[in-house]
C-alpha cells in the first residue's frame, strides 16, 4: 500500500496544483494562489519523475 502511494505521490500533488489554479480562477484572484500552484506543480512532476525511477 506504501509503494502504491508513493508511485502516485507525484499525480497527487499535481492534481493539488490544479485545484489551486481552479480555485484562484473561479474563486479569488489571489496571486499566492498563482504562486502556490506553481510550486505544487513543479514539485508534483519532479517527485513523479523522481520516485518512479527509484522505484523502477
Amino acid at each position: 500500500m506504501k509503494k502504491l502511494l508513493l508511485r502516485y505521490l507525484g499525480a497527487i500533488i499535481v492534481l493539488l496544483g490544479v485545484l489551486c489554479i481552479v480555485i484562484y480562477h473561479w474563486v479569488t484572484p489571489l496571486n499566492s494562489l498563482l504562486v502556490l500552484s506553481l510550486v505544487l506543480e513543479v514539485a508534483g512532476i519532479l517527485t513523479y519523475i523522481f520516485v518512479n525511477r527509484r522505484l523502477g
